[in-house]
């Protein structure tokens, strides 16, 4: 029997999309517009919280055939939820201090009318993502720019990351590593090749970043609908 291929058309994107955002619990969209022009899907409208922004997101980038998502959702606070500057600044600092992932010590806070600035040097990614991911779920943040840089103390040799990261990408069954292509200098890793969703595309980038020694990822994986 011979197999059928079903092609996505960008209104089956956008259905598939809308259905996404009204399932997940987490964003519980007030007014939220979806868009999608030869895969890219652009969201608009307005939400409460920063974190349901970033849930629309997540949500969109979950669909298959959806290549990139440009999230135009602003994000209304309602009164109650307002904070100053100094006092969201001091609330961030809080809350990094209190998580034991994170050496909040080495990060940096600025915040400019809600929108919140991290920087500083931490040696792994997942202390980066995480630091963002404690700040997204505050009270009175409208934005983030996580400017944090990796700056790992010690690293393997090139082709002795590259062994790693191409065993890690055979181990997950959410990538097909056959597919991906790895290749490193120093400590940037570039990955291209091709997969079948944006979910894919994203866990080779974070098995790559859970290397050891990786100061960069340049991701150049194409997404086939």
């Amino acid at each position: 029997m011979a197999s059928t291929v079903t092609t996505q058309t960008d209104e089956d994107i956008q259905r598939e999309v809308l259905r996404e955002l009204k399932w997940d619990a987490e964003v519980a969209p007030n007014e939220i517009g979806v868009a999608v022009r030869n895969g890219v899907t652009t969201l608009t409208g307005w939400v409460d919280t920063f974190s349901k922004k970033s849930a629309a997101e997540r949500a969109a980038l979950r669909i298959r055939g959806v290549k990139a998502v440009a999230n135009d959702i602003e994000v209304r606070l309602a009164p109650s939820h307002e904070q100053t500057d100094v006092d969201l600044a001091r609330s961030v600092v809080r809350v990094l201090e209190m998580d034991s992932l994170v050496p909040h010590e080495m990060v940096k806070v600025s915040v400019s009318d809600g929108w919140v600035t991290l920087r500083g040097e931490l040696d792994w990614d997942y202390q980066r993502r995480e630091a963002e991911r404690v700040v997204r779920n505050l009270t009175g943040v409208k934005g983030i720019s996580n400017l944090i840089t990796v700056r790992p103390r010690t690293g393997p040799s090139p082709d002795e990351l590259k062994k790693k990261i191409e065993d890690a990408l055979v181990r997950t069954a959410e990538t097909d590593a056959e597919r991906i292509h790895v290749t490193t200098q120093d400590g940037k890793v570039i990955l291209a090749g091709s997969v079948g969703s944006w979910a894919e595309r994203r866990e080779a980038e974070r098995v790559a970043w859970s290397a050891p020694g990786v100061t960069e990822v340049e991701n150049l994986i194409i997404i086939n609908r």
